[in-house]
């Protein structure tokens, strides 16, 4: 399993690269969620990798770090089904607002989380 966790990291980073070079994506991706309650897709996604990273923390080569992840990613998940769509829309219209050197930095920050859980691997 701690390819899987390998490949998520992956996934991470190539969505990072992405985000950077075209912050617009990000933004698209904002909208996505801010209607309906597609935002729970996102809270399920963070569950799923929630279970797959503390599954798999004891395989890999730095354990805490897997599981550090593992818990971030169960408390964001949780958080985004206990706060609620009406809650959580002004939060995704705030990041829809900010400027592209924000979305960059946010996405350098993703690449650098993504890189640190492909060694953590």
């Amino acid at each position: 399993m701690a390819i899987l966790v390998r490949i998520i990291g992956i996934i991470l980073v190539l969505t990072a690269v992405i985000y950077f070079v075209k912050p617009a994506i990000m933004r698209r991706v904002l909208v996505f969620f801010k209607y309906g309650n597609r935002i729970y897709i996102a809270g399920v996604i963070r569950l799923a990798l929630a279970i797959i990273f503390l599954l798999s923390a004891r395989e890999c080569d730095l354990t805490w770090v897997i599981v550090i992840f593992g818990i971030l990613f169960l408390l964001g998940g949780l958080l985004i089904f206990t706060l609620g769509n009406k809650r959580i829309t002004p939060i995704l219209e705030w990041y829809e607002k900010q400027t592209d050197l924000l979305l960059r930095l946010m996405a350098l920050i993703v690449l650098s989380i993504g890189g640190l859980i492909i060694y953590a691997a």
